[in-house]
């Protein structure tokens, strides 16, 4: 059989790199970062790893901004997308924290290295009267998979939680007597939030007549603890959560590209269109960053300038 030829990219990593990735892991998991997030890191360093190493770079304290410069350079010219190209300097920048916490490097090169432009997508927002429309065309009786998603999407919308935040929320979350949630977000990090009367009323018809209905009895004996279940009794998914809603949306006559994070959107530009402040929105979103939340005010601009243009003679 011929040998199979092979580049300096296929080429075992040097030691060095891989004392790095394994730092990376560790570090990533005394944050609480998820496992899907910590993979992506994980593979984003190790294709950098690679491309260093190819380029005699065997060591992250050997590397500076320019070779930083010059893989993301390297990546553009591939064909990368920018937002592609975004998300490897930001991998980048989170692994040479660790690493200059463990002291493998001196400094963090990819801090300085500018990113791509890239364009400014507005999120996507529903109007109060369509999620008005879309919540009511849920109906209260006594259909166990309709009071659950009529909960879903009430929450959803009513405290503004990402999908994987809903499917993580258990039954203790929920505290109708103080009308709030219990919310694991990002990073693990808790928070507690508000919990609107319409809200309120889906979970107490359903936690009475839907998930009883749902609850089955696993076979070790062990009490599925979940607020949502599925129809088998299982802990929700966030694939369910976007087919129930895309199920929803379709039979209210709404857009059928509308997806659960414009529900969350549409919480944070709603309570800014009634004057909420923006410091108390970052803080019901879970955002670290208040430029994060910063992205509604844009919203809000946009809205505004579209009133002027349609309603001012001399627009």
């Amino acid at each position: 059989m011929k040998n199979v030829p092979t580049t300096p990219e296929d080429r075992p990593l040097p030691e060095a790199w891989r004392r790095a990735l394994e730092v990376l892991e560790t570090d990533g998991v005394r944050r609480g970062a998820a496992e899907r997030t910590r993979r992506a890191y994980a593979g984003d360093l190790e294709r950098f790893a690679r491309w260093c190493a190819a380029r005699g770079t065997d060591a992250p304290s050997a590397v500076d901004v320019r070779t930083v410069r010059r893989y993301t350079q390297s990546l553009t010219e591939g064909g990368a997308a920018a937002s592609t190209v975004t998300r490897a300097l930001s991998a980048l920048r989170g692994a040479f924290r660790a690493f200059e916490r463990a002291g493998l490097a001196e400094g963090n090169p990819a801090e300085l290295a500018p990113g791509p432009r890239r364009p400014q997508h507005l999120p996507r927002v529903v109007k109060p009267d369509d999620a008005a429309r879309l919540l009511d065309r849920i109906p209260a009786d006594d259909d166990a998979l309709a009071l659950r998603d009529r909960v879903m999407l009430e929450i959803a919308y009513g405290s503004g939680l990402r999908a994987a935040e809903l499917v993580r929320l258990d039954v203790v979350d929920v505290d109708l007597d103080g009308a709030q949630l219990r919310v694991t977000g990002k990073g693990e990090r808790t928070r507690t939030l508000p919990l609107g009367d319409p809200a309120a009323d889906a979970v107490r018809r359903y936690l009475a007549r839907g998930r009883p209905a749902l609850a089955v009895a696993p076979a070790d004996g062990a009490a599925e603890p979940a607020l949502l279940l599925s129809r088998r009794g299982r802990r929700l998914s966030t694939s369910d959560v976007r087919r129930r809603m895309h199920l929803w949306v379709r039979a209210a006559g709404l857009p059928t590209d509308l997806h659960p994070h414009a529900l969350r959107h549409s919480f944070a530009t709603h309570l800014l269109d009634g004057g909420a402040d923006l410091r108390a929105i970052q803080e019901l979103l879970g955002h670290a960053r208040l430029s994060t939340t910063q992205v509604y005010t844009r919203v809000e601009s946009s809205r505004l300038k579209s009133a002027y243009r349609r309603s001012h003679p001399r627009a």
